[in-house]
């Protein structure tokens, strides 16, 4: 299966910031990691393996990237504020850079990859999908949560919390925007209900979503689905198929 690995000196976070890529063709997909790790984490745990059909079949392109977690909401000792300002650093790394590469290697300058990620990686598709629906064209979040106040914000609130917390910002999407999201995209949320999932976190997404007519399939899988990665790799093929990739 083609693999490629590229990386770049990223002007908006001025680190070292690299991205696989799996397949030649189809669908591109933009993947998350969890928690603190690395690009290659999704490889590592056997999501890439998972999905291997659809990318031998040329349905879906997939691209891996880092997070940066452990230098923004996992270090405990900044001020909110200061991991707030590198979350938005964060995200325009992806919109500025990430999705014209995705772009440039797909040969297609007006493609919008779809966002994935199970845990933060889900917080993390949710929010580039949301932050910018011209850019990506849906998101499959798994296992996950969509509200960075309930254990980081801490009471605080600025504009980069604010237009970084989907919870939020969501809400009041308005105009082109909402057109965009009900029309033009495609959406899954699904969560387990077994050992560390915290589905009331999907299901309140969920309710935002329905409250702002916003089409999506939301699922919540059974008592025995833990917060673990044999689940997300059932879950992901199967969403992938279910939003017709």
């Amino acid at each position: 299966m083609p693999k490629r690995i590229d990386r770049w000196r990223s002007p908006a976070l001025g680190l070292e910031m690299p991205i696989v890529s799996y397949g030649w063709r189809g669908q591109p997909v933009l993947l998350f990691p969890t928690a603190a790790a690395d690009f290659l984490e999704n490889e590592r745990f056997w999501l890439i393996k998972a999905v291997e059909p659809l990318l031998q079949q040329g349905r879906i392109r997939v691209f891996s990237i880092d997070s940066i977690n452990r230098l923004a909401w996992m270090d405990r000792g900044l001020p909110v504020q200061e991991s707030a300002r590198r979350q938005a650093l964060y995200s325009r790394y992806v919109e500025d850079e990430v999705v014209p590469f995705i772009r440039h290697i797909c040969g297609d300058g007006g493609a919008r990859a779809l966002t994935t990620g199970a845990s933060f990686g889900c917080f993390h598709a949710a929010n580039a999908f949301f932050r910018r629906p011209d850019l990506f064209g849906g998101v499959i979040g798994m296992s996950g949560f969509f509200d960075l106040s309930h254990s980081y914000f801490k009471g605080y609130s600025d504009d980069n919390c604010y237009f970084n917390n989907p919870m939020w910002y969501v809400g009041n999407v308005e105009g082109w925007t909402l057109d965009q999201l009900r029309h033009h995209s495609r959406i899954a949320i699904v969560s387990g209900q077994g050992a560390y999932e915290r589905p009331e976190y999907t299901r309140e997404f969920h309710d935002l979503l329905d409250r702002k007519g916003i089409g999506h399939i939301f699922d919540l899988w059974g008592h025995d689905v833990n917060h673990d990665w044999p689940w997300w790799r059932k879950m992901l093929p199967y969403y992938l198929e279910k939003l017709g990739c």
